[in-house]
């Protein structure tokens, strides 16, 4: 595929030079920003109409930064007419178009004067939304999306997949860095599922798949960066929503509550959830060679009941002082645990030559183990915007301090007896405490030109204390083990500076170019441990170019790194499976990920668009799972026989060549269809196997539709589905899921009610995992209960109000009062 891939490079890189050098590229540019606060306004509708004909002619919805680009206009004299809710109406007259055409700069729009007791707004920006560097699912726009969580809503993010287990993966990559409103948290490092489950969908704004992310961005995370964006509410007044879902297996509830006078705004909100506890039965099966050649068969029969709740409250501020000085604080609480305990039965079977059980012995053993974190996250922003426009300074302090714990207990005793002879317990609370200090800067050099600079300091120190006992039968009660006892304690550093620059190139490409050096420190108190600092430098290119009918081309290459999270490292034996133990590798290196892709971007009138993209994605020091079996493994004092050891370890070089594709598409004006194909090929060289190579294609895709029926009911399904692929150590299996669900929108689109149902014709999900190593195969069998069925319920209350007095017009077309869009 790679020859494909470099194919197609060429031949695309050649259309864009022939196509920019043959056609006009005339075009209108500016900014919109708020006249009280100068502050950008996000989704304004910009027309342009012929002054002489009055014909209207193109427009465009400004972005996040107040921009707004119409291309490809004819030489002219044009009217611009700028119109958002709770802003004048205005109008630029006399706009000469000739050559390249002109930028109006900055456009201020004045907040309309009339008070309204209420208003009911209706509309919505696109839900879907193609950028040069990421894409972006506008989830506060998308109705059926307002129930569940986090997992759920990101199961619809275009290039995003999600297991049913709520591993997350970014173009297949799953070591993807996860922001809130473009921070970290400590809250991510101990359990990102239980993290992504907390977070109600009825609290996300939008979320952003960055996949190539620029040198202004940390390099953490070989995929790329997710970055969710929670609700906040600019209009001024008093308003908020609750939500509230009960089902079979998930049920959550949020409120938030928002207020604005004049320059300050304030923000609150509250979440909890909970997935209900659920029997998932599993089996193993699998034989192993000891050095004498002998034969040993493991059956473990067996359950886990499972649960897992959480909460999340927080505040936040934003204050303008003067138009040129903004000021943004928050802090927040999380707080989330899972829990699980089963029966295992164990039958252990000596084969002899023939393959046939020559010796037996039954085992049953009953097991728990529990995890979970409460972190306090604090963030204060301060920007300041200078003398030219774009020219602003950015001051970032961010802050969490959590406490992760993780404990697990196990017993094991002779079927026919059941009095226990064996086991253990262990327990690792720590503390984990990030800090984040940042400055960024952007001077604009000339139309078209901006040169960006920053420094970062990232401080993270991590404690851990391990606490292990063991069950002596003599004394009939678990005595402290010294030997596996431990203190762990981890501390890096990362200090970072930026530079990048936005320019035209040829004057039909668009350039953005940077390069991040981060220098790392890593100290660790653990025996035998050491790590060196290391340097790294992280270049991004991106080129892009606008074609006609709202069609792009870009070509990006962006270098990112994948360092150890604090799971990955922490040594902890978790012996709650004593032929199963997993643990973690202090001394993994971080993987470096160099990707490269190209993308062909296209928008439709109606709102429609496609995103074909070509993927390469090469990885050194490649970091995977990875499972040895000793026929004796000595912890401690205590000798554990046939038995696996899992850790992640730099396996050596991942080749992926993929190409995906995604889209929105407004069939009618009733029924809209989305969705995102994607096929990959990998291949990895196993250094730790002397260069074995293993080979896989992996092909997924989604499929959401969504029906409009009278009377503000909607209907949807959406489906998921994974094919099985072939990993280092034998295969990963496919997974399929779907759900259906029904909204009905009432109280002048104030208050909905909805119904989902999930996988209802099926009760578990089978789940096959295939293991091999030099001696022993093993077939793991997991049937997870995944069907569930719910009801969600969202109630908007509260005022807009309106600084002013005059009459607003009727073209509400973005944000409702109560919304917190």
């Amino acid at each position: 595929m790679k020859p494909l891939i470099s194919s197609a490079l060429l031949l695309l890189f050649v259309w864009i030079n022939a196509s920019g050098q043959s056609r006009s590229n005339a075009k209108i540019t500016g900014k919109i920003t708020d006249a009280a606060t100068s502050k950008p306004v996000e989704y304004a509708s910009v027309g342009v109409s012929d002054q002489l004909t009055n014909r209207v002619v193109d427009g465009a919805v400004t972005d996040s930064s107040g921009y707004f680009e119409i291309n490809n206009l004819t030489t002219g004299t044009f009217t611009v007419s700028i119109d958002f809710i709770g802003y004048e109406k205005k109008s630029v007259q006399n706009v000469v178009v000739s050559g390249k055409g002109v930028n109006l700069n900055t456009i201020a729009l004045a907040p309309s004067v009339k008070t309204l007791a209420e208003a009911t707004v209706t509309g919505q920006a696109a839900i879907v939304e193609n950028q040069i560097d990421k894409i972006v699912y506008n989830a506060a726009n998308d109705i059926t999306s307002q129930a569940g969580v986090a997992l759920d809503v990101l199961k619809k993010v275009p290039q995003v997949s999600v297991d049913i287990d709520g591993n997350v993966e970014l173009q297949g990559n799953p070591n993807v860095r996860f922001l809130i409103n473009g921070k970290p948290s400590s809250v991510f490092g101990n359990s990102l599922t239980d993290a992504l489950a907390s977070i109600p969908a009825s609290q996300i704004k939008s979320i952003e798949a960055i996949t190539s992310p620029g040198a202004k961005y940390d390099a953490q995370g070989t995929g790329g960066i997710i970055n969710i964006i929670l609700k906040d509410n600019r209009l001024q007044g008093i308003n908020g929503s609750a939500n509230l879902t009960a089902g079979t297996r998930l049920e959550n509830g949020s409120v938030n509550l928002n207020f604005r006078k004049n320059n300050f705004g304030l923000n609150a909100f509250f979440s909890g959830n909970k997935q209900l506890s659920s029997r998932t039965p599993s089996t193993q099966d699998r034989i192993s060679t000891d050095p004498s050649g002998n034969q040993t068969r493991l059956l473990q029969n067996g359950y886990q009941d499972f649960h897992r709740s959480g909460y999340r409250s927080g505040i936040g501020f934003d204050w303008s002082p003067s138009k040129k000085d903004n000021l943004i604080g928050a802090v927040g609480y999380n707080s989330f645990s899972n829990a699980s305990s089963g029966i295992t039965n164990i039958t252990q079977s000596a084969l002899n030559e023939n393959g046939m059980p020559a010796s037996t012995s039954d085992i049953l053993r009953n097991s728990s183990s529990r995890g979970g974190i409460n972190a306090v996250d604090w963030s204060l922003n301060y920007i300041k915007k200078l003398k030219k426009d774009g020219q602003e300074l950015n001051v970032m302090y961010s802050s969490s301090f959590g406490k992760p714990r993780n404990s697990y207990n196990q017993a094991q005793s002779l079927a026919s007896e059941q009095i226990p002879y064996a086991g253990t317990t262990g327990s690792t609370p720590g503390n984990d405490k990030q800090t984040n200090i940042s400055v960024d800067y952007a001077h604009p050099i000339k139309k078209g030109v901006v040169i960006e600079t920053g420094v970062k300091t990232v401080l993270q120190d991590i404690t851990s204390v391990a606490d292990i006992r063991v069950f002596r039968p003599s004394q009939n009660t678990y005595v402290p083990d010294p030997a596996q006892s431990y203190r762990l304690g981890y501390n890096m550093k990362i200090y970072a500076g930026y530079l990048s620059a936005t320019f035209p190139l040829f004057h039909f490409l668009n350039v953005k170019a940077g390069a991040r050096f981060e220098h790392t420190d890593v100290k660790i108190t653990y025996p035998n441990t050491s790590i060196p600092s290391y340097n790294n430098l992280v270049p991004s290119l991106i080129f892009s170019h606008n074609f006609k009918d709202e069609q792009s081309l870009k070509l990006a290459f962006t270098r990112r790194i994948e360092r150890a999270e604090y799971r990955d490292i922490n040594p902890f034996m978790n012996l709650s499976d004593p032929y199963n133990i997993t643990t973690g590798n202090p001394l993994l290196k971080p993987e470096i990920g160099n990707n490269f892709e190209l993308g062909y971007n296209k928008t439709f009138k109606n709102g429609g668009n496609i995103y074909l993209a070509l993927i390469e994605r090469i990885n050194t020091d490649d970091v995977k799972p990875y499972t040895v079996l000793y026929p004796t493994y000595l912890i401690g004092d205590s000798t554990y026989v046939n038995v696996s050891v899992t850790n992640r370890q730099n396996i050596g070089v991942e080749y992926n060549s993929g190409v995906s594709l995604s889209g929105s598409v407004p069939v009618t004006s009733q029924l809209n269809v989305r969705g995102n194909v994607m096929v990959t090929q990998k291949r990895v060289v196993n250094n730790l196997l002397d260069g074995n190579v293993s080979n896989g294609t992996n092909w997924r895709f989604n499929l959401n539709a969504s029906y409009q029926l009278p009377k503000d009911l909607i209907l949807e399904g959406f489906g998921n589905y994974s094919s099985a692929i072939n990993t280092i150590q034998g295969k990963r299996p496919q997974q399929l899921t779907y759900n259906f669900a029904f909204r009905k929108q009432f109280y002048h689109r104030n208050a909905s009610i909805g119904l989902t149902a999930t996988n209802p014709f099926t009760k578990y999900i089978s789940q096959v995992t295939t293991i091999r190593t030099a001696n022993y195969v093993s077939t793991n069998t997991v049937l997870i209960p995944y069907r569930s069925f719910g009801i969600s319920l969202t109630y908007k209350f509260g005022k807009l109000e309106f600084k002013k007095g005059k009459e607003q017009g009727n073209d509400f077309l973005h944000s409702a009062p109560g919304s917190d869009n």
